[in-house]
């Protein structure tokens, strides 16, 4: 039941994907904030009760739900797996910015591809040069990939299913949302939010980047994951955009002259990575390949491990 809820949730993603502004997202956020608001006291114990306050009922409400469904009927809780996968997913939610990006530059309109940037990742692209138009924008796939889509695979094929799911989603969104700067955030309030979810993204970050090596160049983006994974402030992400970049063979970051001059998911500065070539608007096409095969790997081995446990 897992491999098929999860095939229908990427088909119907693909044929209308849901909206960020949509109601559940909006609740989300809606609650997000304002527990913010009432807990943010500038410690860091009032992010732990916040974070609980935010992410215990919506998974305590999804579990519930699909315990009831399936002692209901085995069929209703198959949907409410494909519901929970589709609104959790959110492959085409990024892929839009992306797509616009490469047919922008495909159209030689490098200005209408920075303006697309800009409004995907809210860094300045004034007279930004296209081979940086590219790499931010790999860069920044390559982590949206993960988290929107394999990071999603890997916690509803846990034993808690499509709880797992909404408890990976809602941890990123509190990591990323409470990390951002504001006149009301203290810095220690997203201290707890950003530990949680890089303790829970720590093995999806690792499979996701198994996936990108076994389907894109193996030895460059082991050898990247060894060498420079290190170089980012994240570790997780350090690991998705080393491997990445040595399946992809092209050079998302650096090296430059000035590491100032450069923008991070984080804010940090980046170090160099000098691994493959630099960046072109081929390799968007070439990243889009390897998001798919590494799509097409998860769904393989998800078949294979449903056919074993029914002939098991």
């Amino acid at each position: 039941m897992t491999f098929f809820s999860v095939l229908l949730a990427l088909i119907i993603e693909q044929v209308r994907a849901l909206s960020t502004h949509n109601p559940i997202y909006n609740l989300v956020r809606s609650h997000a904030e304002h527990t913010a608001q009432g807990f943010d006291a500038g410690r860091a114990k009032h992010g732990l009760l916040a974070w609980l306050v935010v992410v215990v009922p919506f998974v305590l409400v999804v579990a519930i739900v699909y315990y009831v469904l399936m002692r209901i009927n085995i069929l209703l809780g198959f949907a409410w797996n494909v519901l929970i996968v589709y609104l959790t997913l959110g492959f085409r939610q990024f892929s839009h910015y992306f797509t616009d990006i490469h047919l922008a530059l495909n159209n030689d309109d490098p200005n209408r591809a920075r303006e697309i940037l800009r409004q995907w990742i809210g860094i300045d692209t004034v007279d930004m040069p296209v081979q940086e138009v590219v790499r931010n924008t790999l860069v920044h796939a390559v982590v949206a990939s993960h988290r929107h889509v394999f990071g999603v695979f890997f916690w509803f094929l846990m034993p808690i299913g499509p709880a797992g799911a909404v408890l990976y989603r809602v941890s990123e969104y509190l990591a990323r949302h409470w990390s951002e700067p504001g006149p009301d955030r203290s810095p220690e309030f997203s201290q707890f939010a950003r530990r949680a979810f890089y303790v829970i993204d720590w093995i999806p970050a690792r499979l996701t980047s198994i996936g990108f090596a076994i389907v894109g160049n193996f030895e460059d983006a082991i050898y990247a994951w060894r060498t420079y994974a290190k170089q980012w402030p994240d570790g997780n992400d350090g690991i998705l955009l080393a491997a990445g970049s040595g399946a992809l063979g092209a050079r998302l970051v650096g090296p430059l002259a000035e590491p100032s001059s450069v923008d991070t998911l984080d804010g940090d500065h980046e170090a160099p990575l000098p691994v493959g070539s630099d960046c072109t608007p081929r390799t968007l096409q070439a990243a889009v390949g390897l998001v798919w095969r590494a799509v097409l790997l998860w769904m393989l081995l998800l078949m294979m491990l449903t056919i074993a446990v029914w002939f098991g």
